[in-house]
């Protein structure tokens, strides 16, 4: 809804954080500053995904996340899920249910010797993208990134060492505390937000804005994906709409980490 001024409210979306505590705290002190403090404090604030992984301080990015409620009680806050922080769940276990090798694993079964997949303690009742998160890649080089990766596909290993643990190690599913295993549990595959103001050369629009990590894919129903990301099932090997590259709407050609969009008319 719009304000009696008739003014649009201020929507924020964040992008991925990927373990880098300082640029969430230098983007949230950015936020805080340039919107009105009246707007600020009373925002939605939709957090994208990709909590976890590349960055060093996974750890306290979730510390400082699962505060935000209490801190600012007037806002509203939505956790998505990204693949990322899905795979995390996923070797943690946290995910509901249990994942059988011929129901999540089979279909990538000619990866696993090329990713390394985790085959350590409580590896048979894994989801596949908590093995392919856990495990070591053989490859040293990323080409399609440029960089080295970190430990696994995922680029996990920084992740493990936040908690304390070395990359691989069963001794994380001890070392996560039970409040950031709750954060991972209970984030939402989808966020669906109404009246949420747009500029375009035509002028302010009101759209329906739906926030999922990856996006929704070409070709599908939506309504069928939305009742699909809402259920949240994980028996499948690979969620589209949070990883998928090819087969998602205007996905962006870079992976910024710690980005930013928000919506507040003049703002």
């Amino acid at each position: 809804m719009t304000d009696p001024n008739n003014k649009p409210r201020t929507v924020i979306c964040v992008g991925d954080i990927h373990g880098y505590l300082t640029k969430l705290l230098n983007l949230w002190s950015n936020l805080r500053s340039q919107i009105d403090p009246d707007s600020f404090n009373t925002a939605p604030v939709i957090f994208l995904g990709d909590y976890c992984d590349r960055g060093p301080d996974t750890r306290k990015v979730i510390d400082f996340l699962i505060t935000l409620p209490k801190r600012y009680s007037n806002q509203k806050h939505v956790f998505l899920s990204g693949n990322h922080d899905f795979a995390f769940g996923g070797f943690v276990g946290v995910l509901a249910g249990e994942f059988e090798a011929k129901e999540t694993w089979m279909e990538y079964a000619d990866n696993e010797e090329r990713e390394g997949w985790y085959k350590g303690e409580g590896y048979e009742k894994m989801h596949l993208q908590g093995r392919r998160w856990g495990g070591w890649i053989k490859a040293k080089f990323n080409a399609a990134k440029g960089i080295d990766y970190k430990g696994s596909i995922y680029d996990a290993a920084p992740t493990f060492e936040s908690y304390g643990v070395a990359h691989g190690s069963s001794e994380l599913m001890k070392a996560v505390p039970e409040a950031h295993k709750k954060f991972l549990a209970d984030m939402v595959w989808v966020h669906e937000e109404d009246d949420v103001c747009i500029e375009t050369q035509e002028g302010v629009k009101h759209c329906k804005l739906i926030a999922v990590h990856a996006g929704l894919e070409r070709g599908k129903n939506v309504r069928e994906q939305l009742e699909f990301l809402k259920a949240k099932d994980a028996r499948v090997p690979k969620v589209t709409d949070l990883s998928g590259r090819k087969d998602v709407w205007d996905i962006p050609k870079t992976d910024a980490s710690v980005g930013v969009e928000y919506h507040a008319g003049a703002n």
